[in-house]
């Protein structure tokens, strides 16, 4: 009995990879590799599309896909997880378990590492996704500085072609639940902290040093706290409840978006599953996308073929809501979540108002690459660079945040100089306030 557990984890993985596969093959003969999709033969193909990307085909909303468009559609490549994620999911994801609170929250109980619901079912599998997109499998510590890694972009444009570009260093760490090998389960200064979200704008020269921090708690029903450095008055200042909608740095992008499309948490939101789908997304990506603009169909800032192969992905399609307890006063009133089944991760979103009128359009594309200390587990989608989209469909404004830069430069999971593996600096409020020094 002892030997078949020892191989249980390898099982589950592997299990999980072929299952994958076998559920697009059908869809790649549907989508034969070296097909291109255009504006002339597009609708041949809605059934692998997201709701949003449909509506920038079809016309039907103010950002429409460039009259050249072309996606070219490459092999579905599975990349699978790590055996020291899936040994923690097998050892610990049995005993997981949601408890619905009295004001209609999640409370998360038993929850150690890996993704807590590994195979999502039941009345709950809509939220259990969503946890499951919240603790998926990452990097330990994601740097990007002018001297370790890359500093993200983040470029806006309205809708009178004017566009504007911000240099933003960032630090996020993982704090406890930790499965990488030789990190600890909960780090020492965690302080009951269990993700840490660090960015400070580099550029422009202006607004440099004004920075953000966002904490996320283990006891998961506790709101995140979000802070923010302001250089004039040199001076953090904790923010309110509500600035979860407040946009980041000036972007389409609000603080609930901030981690790849999903910051939610696994308390405050419930979802409703709505389906499984095969859709078209980028999940190898090269990094092309760090040129703006040069390198995106404009004038919607479309992926141009340089980025990559479209591959058909097997996703999870969710209607993700915050719970009725905390609605007012909320800026979503729905998100439809596209979750990649094979790496727990989105690779769309579509954002309703809080009258269910379609909002916000966004892609989200991933760079699989080797980890540095492990290539032995081959390349791994969050081991690289991402690319978000949001097209403000209300504000005819959009927002793409990238890691790659111009030089083909990109960011690189746990790669970083030792002064940036920093707890008190980086995911601590009262680091703020050396910034300046």
């Amino acid at each position: 009995m002892s030997g078949i557990r020892k191989l249980l984890p390898g099982i589950i993985g592997l299990a999980l990879c072929f299952l994958s596969v076998a559920s697009v093959g059908a869809v790649e003969n549907a989508i034969p590799p070296g097909t291109k999709i255009t504006l002339k033969n597009w609708q041949q193909f809605k059934a692998f599309m997201p709701d949003g990307m449909i509506a920038l085909f079809d016309g039907s909303v103010d950002w429409k896909m460039p009259p050249d468009i072309e996606m070219d559609v490459g092999p579905t490549t599975i990349h699978p997880l790590p055996k020291p994620f899936w040994d923690a999911v097998e050892k610990y994801s049995a005993q997981t378990r949601f408890l619905k609170l009295p004001n209609g929250a999640y409370k998360l109980e038993n929850y150690v590492s890996g993704v807590p619901f590994p195979h999502p079912s039941g009345p709950d599998k809509g939220t259990e996704i969503a946890a499951d997109v919240t603790f998926r499998p990452g990097g330990h510590l994601y740097v990007g500085m002018p001297d370790s890694g890359t500093p993200s972009s983040f470029c806006t444009m309205d809708k009178f072609g004017s566009k504007a570009c911000t240099r933003v260093d960032y630090n996020y760490r993982q704090l406890a639940y930790n499965w990488y090998p030789g990190i600890s389960h909960t780090e020492p200064g965690s302080t009951g902290a269990w993700y840490g979200e660090w960015l400070m704008v580099e550029v422009p020269e202006e607004a440099k040093y004004s920075a953000d921090l966002t904490l996320f708690w283990q006891d998961v029903t506790r709101l995140p706290d979000d802070y923010v450095f302001i250089p004039a008055l040199r001076q953090a200042m904790r923010l309110s409840t509500s600035a979860r909608c407040a946009p980041l740095f000036d972007s389409d992008a609000t603080h609930d978006d901030q981690r790849v499309g999903w910051n939610g948490g696994a308390s405050m939101f419930e979802g409703q599953f709505l389906r499984q789908q095969n859709i078209l997304a980028l999940v190898d990506m090269t990094t092309a996308m760090g040129k703006f603009p040069d390198n995106y169909d404009m004038p919607l800032g479309w992926a141009k073929p340089s980025w990559g192969k479209w591959e058909v992905v097997p996703v999870w399609v969710t209607d993700v809501r915050r719970i009725e307890s905390m609605r007012s006063g909320y800026c979503y009133g729905k998100r439809i979540m596209y979750t990649a089944q094979a790496y727990f991760a989105n690779v769309h979103e579509d954002l309703y108002d809080s009258n269910m009128a379609l909002w916000k359009v966004v892609n989200i594309g991933l760079r699989a690459r080797e980890d540095r200390l492990h290539p032995e587990w081959g390349q791994q989608y969050f081991g690289g660079g991402i690319i978000e989209q949001y097209w403000n469909l209300q504000d005819q404004h959009a927002t793409h945040i990238f890691t790659a830069d111009a030089n083909g430069e990109d960011l690189w999971a746990d790669r970083y100089s030792p002064q940036y593996d920093n707890i008190s600096k980086f995911q601590n409020p009262g680091g703020l306030t050396q910034l300046m020094h």
